[in-house]
C-alpha cells in the first residue's frame, strides 16, 4: 500500500474515533432523544408540581420526566441526595444535576438538558362575574385583559371594577396580599393602557357582581335589577327598569334600607308622584334597597313580609304582594 493511502486511512480512522467519542453538535444542546424537543413552553423558573424533562446524553437510564416535589426537590437515579429545583431556571438546574452526577461518581462529564414539560406552579385564577371562571398557568407575559379573555369576558351582571390580588414580599420573608382596583371601563379603553396590569404567578382576579335593588309592588315588571353602570340608581331609573307604574298605583312609595349596621330595615317615605312629575328631587337607591310601590287603596305590607317573600323568590313575592291588596 502506498504511503499516501496509509496517511488517508489514518486520518479517516481518527475522524471516526472522534465522532464516536463526542456527541453530535446538533444534539448537545437538545440532548439525545431529548424530551425537551416536544416542549415549546416559555422559559420560567421551575416551581413546585412542575413536570420537567431531563435528558442526559448517552445515558437513557437517566433520561426521564420528573415532577418537582412539594418541597421543591427532584430525585435522580444513583444520586444520593435530593436536588433542589424550585426557583431555578432550566439552565441552572442543568448545572445542578450535572454537578450531582459528578459528585456521586455516576458520570465523569455529563451533558444535561432540562426542559419544561408542564407548568403547575404559575396559576392565575379568574373568578366572579365572568362567563367561564378559570385557573390557568401564567407562562410568558400575561396581562389582565388576557386573563379576562381566557375567562370568556365580563358577564352582564358584573360590577364597575375588577380586583387583582397578588402576593408581595414583606419583612421577615413573609408575603403580604395587595389588591389593585381597576375600573372595567378603563380596561376596555385603548387610551388607558395602564389599566391593563401585568399579572404574575399566584394572582387572583375577581370581578364582583354588581349590587342589586329590588322593585316590588304595583309596577309592571317587579324584580331584582343590577346596578351595573356605576352610577347611583334613583327612583326615576327604577321606574324605567320596572316598566313603569301599573294602574291604580299609590302616589307614595317606600324604600326599605339597612342603615348604620342596623339589623332591621329603615322605612323611607317617597313622594312618588312629585318625583315622577319632576316637582321633587330624585332619591338615590343603594345596593340592597327594596323599593315598594303600594296600590291606591293604601294597603301595604311591611318590610319583614317583603324580605320573606323576596327570599322565597320573586314569583312568591308578587303573589304575597297581590294578596295583600
Amino acid at each position: 500500500m502506498k504511503i499516501g493511502e496509509l496517511i488517508w486511512l489514518s486520518i479517516l480512522a481518527t475522524g471516526v474515533c472522534l465522532a464516536q467519542q463526542q456527541p453530535p453538535l446538533d444534539r448537545v444542546g437538545a440532548g439525545a432523544t431529548s424530551i425537551g424537543e416536544t416542549s415549546n413552553l416559555p422559559i420560567a423558573r421551575v416551581g413546585v408540581d412542575d413536570l420537567i424533562g431531563i435528558t442526559v446524553y448517552d445515558s437513557p437510564e437517566l433520561t426521564k420526566t420528573v415532577r418537582v416535589s412539594a418541597q421543591g426537590d427532584i430525585r435522580m437515579p444513583m444520586v444520593e441526595h435530593h436536588i433542589r429545583a424550585a426557583g431555578l431556571f432550566p439552565e441552572e438546574l442543568e448545572k445542578a444535576i450535572a454537578a450531582a452526577l459528578v459528585r456521586d461518581h455516576v458520570l465523569v462529564d455529563p451533558v444535561v438538558t432540562v426542559s419544561i414539560v408542564e407548568y403547575q406552579s404559575h396559576p392565575i385564577t379568574v373568578v366572579g362575574a365572568v362567563r367561564t371562571p378559570v385557573v390557568f398557568q401564567a407562562v410568558g407575559s400575561v396581562t389582565l385583559l388576557d386573563a379576562v379573555s381566557r375567562a370568556g369576558g365580563i358577564a352582564e351582571n358584573a360590577g364597575v371594577e375588577i380586583l387583582v390580588t397578588h402576593q408581595a414580599a414583606g419583612g421577615d420573608d413573609k408575603s403580604t396580599a395587595l389588591t389593585d382596583s381597576v375600573p372595567v371601563s378603563s380596561l376596555l379603553d385603548p387610551n388607558a393602557p395602564a389599566a391593563n396590569l401585568k399579572l404574575q404567578a399566584g394572582d387572583i382576579v375577581r370581578v364582583p357582581v354588581a349590587g342589586q335593588i329590588y322593585i316590588v309592588g304595583n309596577v309592571n315588571r317587579p324584580g331584582p335589577f343590577f346596578m351595573s353602570d356605576g352610577s347611583e340608581s334613583g327612583i326615576l331609573k327604577a321606574m324605567a327598569l320596572s316598566g313603569g307604574l301599573a294602574p291604580f298605583s299609590s302616589h307614595t312609595a317606600y324604600i326599605y334600607r339597612f342603615e348604620n349596621g342596623q339589623r332591621e330595615r329603615t322605612e323611607i317615605l317617597v313622594q312618588l308622584n312629585k318625583i315622577m312629575k319632576r316637582k321633587s328631587p330624585d332619591i338615590p337607591l343603594l345596593a340592597g334597597d327594596i323599593l315598594y310601590v303600594p296600590d291606591a287603596t293604601g294597603r301595604r305590607i311591611g318590610a319583614k313580609a317583603l324580605e320573606i317573600s323576596l327570599a322565597l323568590g320573586m314569583g312568591a313575592a308578587s303573589l304575597m304582594i297581590a294578596t295583600s291588596r
